[in-house]
């Protein structure tokens, strides 16, 4: 299993590799298709999606739990669970839209 430190280590090395691509890429025109909302829409999305599949692992993992301790609350905790994973899929589903617009340029 990969380790915290190792992904720490990995978005930093990212994060320093788009910092300085900036520089090695000043040249390029407004046009090119790797320019700073595209890389930005391209991140948000990304990070947009590895927090909602925390959010829905988490959201099962306590639930199933709960239901594993206590059986005859098996029917209110489905019921909540449902309920707080379609709150979080649409909270997902604008974050990604924003950085669909923000990719494509709506707005600015």
């Amino acid at each position: 299993m990969i380790s915290l430190r190792t992904i720490g280590l990995a978005s930093v090395a990212v994060l320093l590799v788009l910092l300085t691509a900036d520089p090695a890429l000043a040249q390029a025109k407004e046009g090119a298709p790797f320019y700073g909302r595209h890389i930005a829409a391209g991140l948000g999305a990304g990070l947009t999606l590895i927090g909602a599949a925390l959010g829905f692992g988490k959201i099962g993992a306590a639930a199933l739990e709960s239901m594993a301790r206590q059986p005859e609350t098996a029917d209110k905790v489905q019921t909540a669970m449902l309920i707080i994973a379609a709150l979080l899929e649409g909270a997902t589903f604008f974050s990604l839209i924003v950085c669909i617009l923000m990719a494509i340029g709506v707005g600015g």
